[in-house]
């Protein structure tokens, strides 16, 4: 499915940055909420072992990435999710029956399509969301706090999240099975994406650090990512170095920085078509005046990434960063 540039320009904090819970393409590293709880830190550990699985013991408190604490007496079984990203990890946990409603922008799994929409995290549909009657709304940290208040002071339980690393990712995901009683399931899915990223890590260990490829990737025209994102993480963890690492948060760039930084590899946008030219991302890219000198276009090292693997913070996180690091290094990883 093709994605126009427009959409994805004009709703870069909405479908693309607002669906894995971030704080909008100008995030920097001022006004950051706590991160995302850490199952066991200074709170409820809420475990029991019974004839070898691990259960969740209620009543069980925990803390959002807000800060804000909240009591479950049982496990949820009406929850809204306004996150794809969070969304593909409910379904990941086998929790797909119990989610009754999803955002506009879920595409995954592809049960997640068959849900009632609710708009997503910047832009929610309260009433859709009220209408059902949730035990559990899970967010991002972008929503509004007059929305959040509102569907609170309905006794709603807003959880919002925060993912700026992979380790709060993973961190998430535990969360998750803990609130869901779903424990064994998270554990098992954060130990095989654990394996994921070492068979990464093991891959490109070897390069040495004055041969490390420089990296540009561009999600829409002219917008790019900084330090203190998951996604400049991936490009780290994937042996590469980010051009854009002296900035913070998700950002416009100059193309004359581009060009003086000169990327080994352009990484971009798959799917992604301007409505009035019909030319793709990588076509506006090679079309860049003075960009041909670039080694990463003369070298013909421009690669299309499926955005969603690679901005959605959830399971299918490693194999963004495992087509990153094959885009980056693909004689080493294969």
């Amino acid at each position: 499915m093709k994605r126009s540039l427009w959409l994805v320009t004009g709703a870069l904090v909405v479908a693309l940055l607002g669906g894995c819970g971030g704080s909008g393409p100008t995030t920097g590293g001022s006004d950051q909420a706590p991160a995302p709880a850490t199952v066991g830190t200074d709170q409820n550990t809420g475990q029991k072992t019974t004839a070898g699985t691990k259960q969740t013991s209620y009543p069980l408190t925990l803390k959002d990435a807000t800060g804000t604490a909240y009591t479950f007496a049982k496990a949820p079984e009406r929850i809204v999710s306004t996150s794809p990203a969070e969304t593909e990890i409910l379904f990941a946990l086998g929790l797909g029956d119990r989610v009754v409603a999803v955002s506009d922008y879920d595409d995954y799994p592809e049960e997640a399509k068959a849900k009632p929409k609710v708009g997503g995290i910047v832009n929610p549909n309260e009433e859709a969301i009220i209408a059902q009657q949730p035990d559990l709304v899970i967010t991002g940290i972008s929503m509004q706090d007059q929305v959040a208040e509102k569907l609170r002071s309905l006794g709603l339980v807003v959880w919002k999240t925060n993912p700026r690393t992979t380790e709060d990712i993973l961190n998430n995901i535990l969360l998750f099975g803990q609130i869901t009683n779903r424990q064994e399931q998270a554990e098992t899915l954060v130990a095989q994406m654990k394996e994921d990223i070492q068979r990464v890590k093991n891959a490109v260990q070897d390069v040495k650090p004055n041969e490390r490829k420089k990296v540009y990737v561009e999600f829409a025209p002219g917008w790019t990512v900084g330090k203190g994102e998951f996604m400049d993480e991936l490009i780290t963890l994937a042996g590469g170095v980010n051009i854009a690492n002296d900035m913070e948060g998700w950002n416009p760039i100059s193309e004359e920085k581009v060009l003086n930084e000169d990327p080994d590899v352009i990484l971009y946008a798959s799917g992604v078509t301007d409505d009035k030219s019909g030319q793709t991302l990588e076509q506006i890219i090679r079309k860049r005046s003075g960009w041909d000198k670039i080694t990463a276009v003369r070298d013909q090292r421009i690669v299309g990434v499926d955005q969603n693997v690679l901005n959605r913070p959830g399971p299918r996180i490693t194999q963004g960063l495992y087509e990153v690091a094959k885009a980056i290094y693909p004689d080493r990883v294969k």
